[in-house]
């Protein structure tokens, strides 16, 4: 089993910069990638960006991509979702998954995630 604990979250100006973390506690060896989900109000959930915790290989959606960072600590036990410049589009509950990914592809399907956080919520004004 792991649990997953989001922090971070927090009302902000656009503009300004954020950076999201989620702790893994438990057998996080069982997987072998975690990622950031988001959910705007009223949208689905969408795959921001995960990160192979092996390798460190990071993987972005491309309508995103240059806009967070992700990256993992050295004990690669804690991810976190730096942004970059905040919108007011970027409002949404955040979410940490982690798993096992059998291909880079799957990243973006929260339900190829065995263990999911709280989430922690984003709320960014204009």
């Amino acid at each position: 089993q792991v649990r997953l604990v989001e922090s971070g979250g927090g009302a902000v100006q656009a503009g300004g910069s954020l950076r999201l973390s989620c702790t893994a506690s438990g057998d996080i060896t069982s997987t072998n990638a975690m990622a950031w989900f988001r959910q705007r109000p009223g949208k689905q959930r969408e795959g921001v960006a995960a990160i192979f915790r092996g390798a460190g290989t990071p993987l972005y959606a491309t309508s995103l991509k240059d806009r967070f960072i992700i990256s993992l600590d050295k004990a690669k036990t804690t991810v976190y979702l730096q942004f970059l410049t905040l919108k007011p589009e970027d409002t949404a509950m955040y979410y940490c998954a982690a798993g096992s990914l059998t291909s880079y592809d799957s990243w973006p399907w929260p339900p190829n995630y065995t263990y999911h956080g709280q989430g922690t919520q984003v709320t960014v004004s204009s």
